[in-house]
């Protein structure tokens, strides 16, 4: 066997070389590189109950943490690698593109426009736009019901539009700041109904607070395919994909949709096939 020589000079050098490297290879380890005790920087909301929701001890909490503290284990992380940071909708392309964060789980439904910009994995759950109406009102069955009622959604959603354009055109249209705001409405008779994706409002009626005050229409009124956002190119899509079928297959994801949404009697579509984009 031959031996090589290493001069006193050479093997600083190497040790110098070999130092310099991992301590550049620290924030290259954050950006998804799967390697266990390494840092991961994982988008989400931080305002949706019973999908992403930061809760006053600090704590993070919904289906999408669930789905993505999964994936990020799957890749290597324990969950206490994981840095969450806040992916509101209008910043969830701009955070990919930075190489703010190394993945999105946020709610971040996949359309060709987006598909244009980022890379998605999934999907990982079929929403559908839907209606909550209060539990002892039984006025609105169908969505042409609305026409005359009271309808709530946030400023800037197209949720209550659509309704207004295509459903019901004399729905009387409500835009408050934020969903908690429409929940509010709700509850004390101002609005008669709060539109969004349904697993969003499932997450609100889940709430302890609010359980047994609200229903779902369950109108599926648009499908809403939630994917797992990563930088355009990205090799983790695939192997984000395989953590997403492991998921599926063990259990957890069924585990997840009981835990988060179960108190509100979401009617939640099956698990979608990997790849299988309802539109």
């Amino acid at each position: 066997m031959k031996m090589l020589k290493v001069t006193a000079a050479a093997a600083t050098a190497l040790a110098l070389s070999l130092t310099a490297t991992a301590c550049g290879s620290g924030d290259g380890d954050e950006s998804g590189s799967g390697s266990g005790g390494n840092k991961i920087t994982v988008g989400i909301k931080f305002d949706q109950p019973g999908l992403g929701l930061q809760t006053p001890d600090g704590k993070y909490t919904g289906f999408d943490v669930d789905v993505a503290t999964y994936v990020a284990r799957e890749l290597g992380h324990e969950p206490g690698d994981i840095e969450w940071k806040e992916a509101k909708s209008a910043d969830r392309e701009t955070l990919l593109e930075r190489g703010d964060v190394d993945f999105i789980a946020a709610t971040y439904s996949i359309n060709e426009e987006r598909e244009k910009k980022v890379d998605f994995a999934g999907p990982y759950l079929l929403a559908h736009q839907d209606i909550l109406v209060r539990a002892d009102d039984n006025s609105i069955k169908k969505p042409e019901d609305l026409n005359n009622k009271k309808l709530c959604s946030v400023s800037g959603s197209t949720s209550a539009q659509n309704v207004k354009t295509k459903l019901a055109p004399r729905a009387q249209l409500q835009e408050y700041g934020g969903y908690s705001e429409c929940l509010t409405g709700l509850e004390n008779r101002v609005i008669d109904a709060l539109t969004t994706d349904d697993s969003i409002l499932a997450g609100y009626a889940s709430q302890k607070e609010h359980q047994g005050k609200f229903k779902l229409g369950g109108f599926k009124l648009s499908n809403e395919n939630y994917g797992i956002g990563v930088q355009e190119g990205s090799d983790l899509k695939e192997r984000i994909n395989t953590a997403l079928e492991k998921m599926v297959l063990d259990g957890s994801w069924e585990e997840y949709v009981k835990k988060n949404f179960g108190p509100a009697n979401y009617k939640n579509e099956p698990a979608p096939e990997i790849g299988n984009i309802v539109r």
